[in-house]
């Protein structure tokens, strides 16, 4: 089985990863590192800039095959916010604040995003998801985390928080990312980067 170093200090990312990664028979190692990501309005570029970050503080990051993951809830009534903010907005209005934002508005439909920034040999690759969905009225479920508890999934009754974390794992923005990660490492033209 192949190796891969997941750099996140979210613990919940790295088991829905993890589930993930075994399916594409990749066994991935934790690495717990809190890092400063830059203030910006692009998803991409914080990944990008991040990871180009985590090696200037880390040299001995360049021997390994390793990626991050950055994602957003964003809500088309407000003009995309929370968007790239999304962590800090869940820490200081949390779901609740949200919920207290959408209160008159009619359009409800928002997306969550994504980036992974995958780092081997020198080089970056991003790999990108994204899932479509509604805000809810009030929180439903206690699972996931984050804002998974206000996003409801177009044509599904379930919020992310109402599911398993086999059955979000069908529908979510990360698996989608993960899974165009790891369908392009396995495949027979990048096997090079594990050194095969």
């Amino acid at each position: 089985m192949k190796e891969l170093h997941f750099i996140t200090h979210n613990a919940h990312k790295f088991e829905e990863a993890t589930e993930i990664a075994k399916s594409h028979k990749i066994l991935l190692k934790w690495i717990d590192i809190e890092y400063e990501e830059i203030q910006a309005d692009d998803l991409d570029n914080i990944a990008l800039a991040s990871c180009k970050k985590l090696i200037q503080m880390k040299p001995e990051l360049k021997n390994k095959h390793f990626f991050i993951e950055d994602a957003g809830l964003f809500i088309q009534s407000l003009d995309g916010f929370p968007g790239p903010y999304s962590a800090y907005i869940f820490q200081t209005l949390g779901n609740e604040g949200i919920l207290n934002l959408m209160q008159s508005k009619d359009n409800r439909a928002a997306h969550f995003k994504s980036v992974i920034a995958f780092f081997a040999n020198g080089k970056i690759k991003l790999f990108v998801g994204k899932t479509e969905g509604i805000i809810t009225t009030e929180k439903r479920g206690d699972r996931g985390f984050g804002f998974d508890p206000i996003f409801l999934l177009a044509d599904e009754a379930l919020t992310f928080a109402e599911m398993s974390l086999t059955t979000k794992n069908l529908y979510s923005h990360r698996q989608k990312s993960l899974r165009e990660m790891f369908t392009s490492l396995t495949a027979f033209e990048n096997k090079k980067i594990f050194g095969e």
